[in-house]
């Protein structure tokens, strides 16, 4: 797997900032800052993968925080997510809506917020594994590293058109991607096609994964987006495992 994500941490309230470090430390290397204008200047100085910042914040508020990241070369790519209210969102930041990755209302349930941070670190880590080995086609890792569901959002969020070949307990199923989303899916020598084969690897906690982003197909055996496929996945997956559960129970 390719090294840490580097995530600047950008909250003024140390309650919040630790709440936050503490659920995001076994993501990344975070460096945690309490001030806009400092903030600022660490991102010029060391630039880092990712900025996760308050909009409210001493010095430079987070709107501005952005404007002057973006008008910098250096900085201008450097993807931010921002916590702010509602209010806030709707009319002091709409503005920033094109150059901001993702907008956190505030008040957020700690896990939901670092669920939605997570989703842009595992598309970043796709990103630094693909430029940590150039020339290289194919990248490969470990489902206990990144999960089916990581990787989904992941190519996804990145609008990726590749082939993602998974391997668990001698099964196989090739996923091909286009834009984003799964256009086919077979398990093995083709027992399974389309959704049932994505739905099969939804329980697939072991194993690996190869993307090779030189693949793509024009079949068309999937009916649902990616995030439908994985959100009926994982109710089948829920279902099935309640089932189980019954089952001991009952006997």
């Amino acid at each position: 797997m390719a090294s840490k994500v580097n995530l600047l941490l950008v909250e003024d309230n140390p309650m919040v900032r630790e709440m936050l470090r503490h659920g995001l430390d076994p993501l990344c290397a975070i460096t945690p800052i309490s001030d806009g204008t400092d903030a600022l200047l660490k991102a010029i100085e060391a630039p880092p993968d990712l900025i996760v910042a308050d909009y409210t914040l001493p010095g430079l508020d987070g709107r501005q925080l952005v404007e002057k990241l973006k008008s910098r070369a250096a900085t201008a790519k450097i993807p931010v997510i921002l916590f702010a209210s509602r209010s806030d969102i709707n009319e002091k930041l709409k503005m920033l809506q094109d150059a901001v990755e993702d907008f956190i209302e505030k008040p957020f349930f700690t896990k939901e917020a670092i669920k939605r941070v997570k989703r842009v670190v595992d598309r970043i880590t796709l990103e630094k594994m693909a430029r940590e080995a150039p020339g290289e086609s194919v990248l490969r890792g470990s489902l206990a590293q990144m999960n089916i569901m990581d990787l989904f959002q992941s190519l996804e969020m990145g609008h990726k058109t590749c082939l993602l070949t998974l391997t668990n307990n001698g099964q196989s199923c090739k996923m091909y991607f286009s834009d984003g989303q799964v256009n086919h899916a077979v398990l093995g020598n083709g027992e399974l096609k389309g959704d049932e084969a994505v739905y099969k690897t939804m329980g697939w906690t072991d194993g690996s994964f190869a993307i090779d982003f030189t693949q793509s197909s024009k079949e068309q055996t999937t009916t649902k987006s990616t995030q439908g496929l994985l959100m009926e996945g994982l109710r089948l997956l829920d279902e099935s495992n309640r089932g189980a559960e019954e089952n001991v129970l009952d006997s």
